[in-house]
């Protein structure tokens, strides 16, 4: 398999330790895909940081958002004949899933797209009511005029949906409520109308039927969602053969919507693929790469908090230069440079 990615040399740029945590009592587990955006003459990233407790002998914890917006800490022996912890992410206890870290999103800023640090001014994002409660996770950053658009996982004991917030100084959030509910997630809003409408990818899934596949859906008003075509789905036998799901906003491109996306096989090993939409007509896919643009190869993308991972929903677009910030092995954030044109050429 081919990989087209040219990997900072500096990589990772952010780790666990680099950040304090939220609350006494937790700790930074793990820093995510961020979300990416241009504001002010520079680059930031809404960083995914999930946190957890610190491990105890014979005792699991798991964090989750109360009724008064705070985290509490829930503790269960592990010899507990209700607990199923066979998941570094996710356990079972009292036929009910829960998540082994919450998450929030952190904004940091850079000047030169490495070096990132984080702003005593920036607000934090945290989960609020019972569709957050096990937190807020993954966001995709879209700007549309003078409109930044936030569409992030909310995750709860009820499933996992597709929330939105959107601000125009970073300071000041609108909530947009659930736009899609569960089960869904890897929602990213096109940057720009096509024929006055929104559009955006997303990814509905189901257990008994069908399967993790990347849709399309079309707005008026970037709240209530329709129209909705399936796109994308997993190939039998190749690297996106169990799952796939968006990466950040398509880029426009004289030849179509390039698309970055991810996919994972049976063995959760996720790479990064492409595929091309029609300029007009998004729910017309043109093009798709067979093999992956970017595949885990080096040791902070091999091992981590779950190895063997790749996975992106921000990047910066200049000129032909296309560069993407990743979550490496689900614990650290990196970057890597593509060239448009390069990945283009690789569609079929």
């Amino acid at each position: 398999m081919r990989d087209l990615a040219q990997r900072f040399p500096e990589n990772p740029l952010l780790l666990p330790k680099d950040l304090a945590p939220s609350g006494p009592g937790l700790q930074v587990i793990s820093l995510l895909n961020p979300g990416v955006f241009r504001y002010h003459k520079k680059i930031w990233l809404l960083v995914r940081v999930a946190e957890g407790v610190a491990e105890k002998e014979g005792v699991i914890f798991f964090p989750a958002l109360n009724a008064t917006g705070n985290t509490e800490i829930i503790e269960v022996p592990l010899n507990d004949p209700d607990l199923i912890a066979t998941d570094a992410r996710v356990i079972n206890y009292k036929g009910l899933d829960y998540l082994t870290t919450i998450s929030h999103l952190r904004l940091l800023s850079s000047e030169d797209g490495i070096h990132f640090t984080e702003p005593q001014s920036s607000a934090s994002l945290f989960g609020a009511g019972y569709l957050e409660r096990f937190g807020i996770e993954d966001c995709r950053v879209t700007r549309i005029d003078d409109t930044y658009y936030l569409t992030y996982t909310a995750v709860s004991d009820s499933g996992v949906g597709v929330g939105l917030q959107t601000t125009k100084d970073w300071q000041h959030f609108e909530p947009g409520g659930m736009i899609l509910p569960p089960h869904n997630k890897d929602c990213a809003i096109f940057e720009e109308k096509i024929n006055g409408k929104y559009f955006c990818l997303h990814r509905p899934s189901s257990k008994e039927i069908g399967g993790n596949y990347i849709w399309l859906a079309e707005s008026s008003d970037s709240r209530q969602w329709g129209n909705h075509h399936c796109l994308i789905k997993t190939r039998p036998g190749l690297w996106d053969s169990a799952r796939v799901g968006a990466g950040a906003a398509p880029i426009r491109t004289a030849q179509g919507w390039l698309e970055i996306y991810h996919g994972a096989n049976e063995q959760h090993q996720y790479c990064l693929g492409a595929f091309l939409m029609d300029l007009d007509d998004p729910s017309k896919v043109i093009g798709r790469t067979t093999e992956p643009i970017m595949v885990p190869t080096e040791p902070y993308e091999l091992s981590g908090f779950f190895g063997y991972v790749v996975f992106t929903n921000g990047h910066i677009v200049n000129g032909d230069q296309l560069t993407i910030y990743y979550g490496a092995a689900d614990e650290f954030v990196c970057g890597a440079h593509f060239s448009i044109t390069e990945i283009l050429n690789q569609l079929n």
